[in-house]
């Protein structure tokens, strides 16, 4: 062999060779690109999973005492009878005159639990309408009095007028059972 094709035979050596190391510095460049995207993405994915944990905790008391206090499904109907025989039988007991009582709509627009409402105006002391509202308050049976106006009574300045509206939250009966949706898992 000629010394001038030992020297290009040694410079195509030289140049594959520089051509692999480029190559292969591409290929582990875009490779540890490529680990350090991931790494981020699941250091990402942990920080999430940590703070939803966190959620879980701080929440799990909650969903605990819901599912031990869930009421049974029943039609709004039945529901909006009792929550408005319970509120004006508690008026009465507590001293307070029922002037008026409205049932407002339903409130179907939530997807698992729906909500009747029922507006009173009533007068009394305003001790009794504060029993009155202790008393309709329950959070074991998801009911609440949820707005309030007081203004004084024109006859009688020992009295309140007020106008509340009391609120049931209730999971829907579905008149199929074979339809009804099972609540969502926690």
């Amino acid at each position: 062999m000629s010394p001038r094709e030992k020297k290009l035979l040694i410079f195509f050596a030289l140049a594959g060779f520089l051509i692999v190391n480029i190559l292969g510095f591409k290929l582990f460049a875009a490779t540890k690109a490529g680990i350090i995207k991931r790494h981020d993405k699941a250091v990402q994915e942990l920080i999430v999973a940590e703070n939803i944990a966190d959620l879980t905790d701080e929440e799990l008391p909650q969903m605990d005492w819901l599912d031990a206090h869930e009421p049974k499904p029943s039609f709004f109907e039945t529901v909006q009878t009792s929550l408005q025989e319970t509120a004006y039988k508690e008026a009465t007991n507590t001293g307070l005159e029922v002037k008026k009582q409205d049932i407002l709509p339903t409130d179907q627009s939530p997807a698992y639990y729906h909500r009747v409402k029922v507006k009173f105006t009533v007068n009394g002391t305003e001790q009794a309408f504060y029993n009155w509202c202790a008393r309709i308050n329950d959070p074991t049976k998801l009911r609440a009095v949820t707005s309030i106006v007081l203004s004084p009574n024109k006859e009688d300045d020992s009295k309140i007028d007020c106008i509340a509206v009391a609120e049931q939250w209730f999971i829907p009966a579905s008149a199929d059972p074979s339809t009804s949706t099972p609540p969502p898992s926690p």
